[in-house]
This record gives structure tokens, C-alpha cells and sequence, in this order.
């Protein structure tokens, strides 16, 4: 292959990841622009090395090459930086869609440095579909009637207030789970509770109204403001 193929192939790379990393950028995720590009131009330059980089050792009749071997070794490898962004948050996981995308952009740099710009291509079209037309279909498909959400409470401490809420919470048939306290660091006087309930999404509001009328009780918040 000549060196103005491999520069094509190498530019086709980044100008593919880009556009995926241009998608995350502006969603201001945590892996952006230059990281996608990054990945996928740098998958493309290890299938092009694997597989052009050593023709005078090949033309020798020396050794045996197997290109794929690079390519497996990518895979592996770009799980280790998928797996630095994602993290667990409270009710839930965050930055696997990350992951996938960066897993992806690689797929799309080594499709790019093979020389199968129509996989190449295709998976990038791929990309922006999953990204700009499933997400509003996400959010459009009917939501189960329970759901899990965040509440903190702060409160007065030494007055029986955490037993009277958590009483509360269970009467309202909502299940409670991963349940911190801690004292405020404003007042020592005031206590945090911070904890998740799965129950009914319409009666979620009117739980705050109930623990806020408790004795003691200082302010609640449920959902993202809890967070």
C-alpha cells in the first residue's frame, strides 16, 4: 500500500472519531472531542503498523505475521480506559454510554486503518442515530409507576427524629435502602440522613410534604436535588 493510502486511511480515522467525540463534547461528557479522537486515530495507526509495518521482514520469509492479533489486543486494552469512566453514583450507574461510545470510536479507527471504510463509515452513522434518535425515544416510551429516588433530610439531633421518618417512609409502602448519616459540618446540632426509597413516582412529593410536617425536621429533598 502506498504511504498516501495509509495517510488517507489515517485521516479517515480521525475525521470519524471526531464527529463521534464532537457528539459527547457537546453533552459535555466526561470523555469528549479530543479523547474519541484520540482513541480512534490511535486504534487506526496500531491496524496499519500491524499490518504494513513489518513488510521487509515478511518479504525476508523470516516470520509470520498476524495482524488480528494487534486488533484483539486493542479491544482489551481500550476496556481499561472505558472502565475510568464509569463509576457508581447512589441509585445507579453512570458513564457506561461513554464506555460504549469510546469502545466504539475504536472500533471505528481499526475499520478506518484496515481499510474497510464502509464499516467505518456505517458504524459512525450507527453512532449518530443511537445518540440523536434514540435518546428522545427513550425518553418518550411509557415509565413504570415506581421508581427509585434520592431523598435527604436534614434534622435536629437527639429528638427521635430519624426512627419517626423512617416509620413514616415504610407507612407510605415506600422501600428504603442505602441509608448514610452524618452530622452537618454548619452545626453539630443538625443532622443529614441521606437514603434512596423505590415506590410510586406520583407519590413521591407528597412523602416530602409528610416528613417535612415531622417534629425536628429541618428540610427535605428528593430526586436530583438531593444528589
Amino acid at each position: 500500500m502506498a504511504w498516501t493510502d495509509e495517510v488517507a486511511l489515517l485521516s479517515l480515522a480521525l475525521v470519524l472519531s471526531t464527529i463521534v467525540g464532537l457528539e459527547r463534547e457537546l453533552r459535555q461528557k466526561s470523555a469528549g472531542l479530543r479523547t474519541h479522537a484520540l482513541v480512534g486515530t490511535g486504534a487506526a495507526v496500531f491496524v496499519l503498523v500491524s499490518k504494513f509495518g513489518f513488510s521487509d521482514v515478511i518479504s525476508a520469509g523470516t516470520v509470520t505475521l498476524d495482524p488480528s492479533r494487534v486488533a484483539a489486543q486493542i479491544v482489551s486494552g481500550i476496556g481499561f480506559i472505558g472502565a475510568g469512566v464509569i463509576f457508581v453514583k447512589r441509585a445507579g450507574v453512570r458513564g457506561l454510554t461513554t464506555a460504549a461510545t469510546i469502545w466504539l470510536t475504536a472500533g471505528i479507527g481499526m475499520a478506518a486503518g484496515a481499510g474497510l471504510v464502509a464499516v467505518a463509515l456505517t458504524a459512525t452513522a450507527a453512532h449518530l442515530i443511537v445518540a440523536f434518535v434514540y435518546t428522545p425515544l427513550g425518553r418518550r416510551l411509557p415509565q413504570s409507576r415506581r421508581s427509585r429516588t434520592a431523598v435527604e433530610v436534614s434534622y435536629k439531633d437527639q429528638q427521635g427524629v430519624l426512627r419517626r421518618l423512617l416509620s413514616q417512609t415504610t407507612a407510605m409502602d415506600y422501600v428504603i435502602s442505602d441509608l448514610d448519616v452524618e452530622r452537618s459540618d454548619a452545626d453539630r446540632g443538625v443532622v443529614i440522613v441521606r437514603f434512596d426509597v423505590e415506590g410510586l413516582r406520583a407519590s413521591v412529593n407528597g412523602l416530602v410534604e409528610s416528613l417535612e410536617h415531622l417534629d425536628g425536621v429541618i428540610e427535605v429533598r428528593a430526586g436530583e436535588s438531593a444528589e
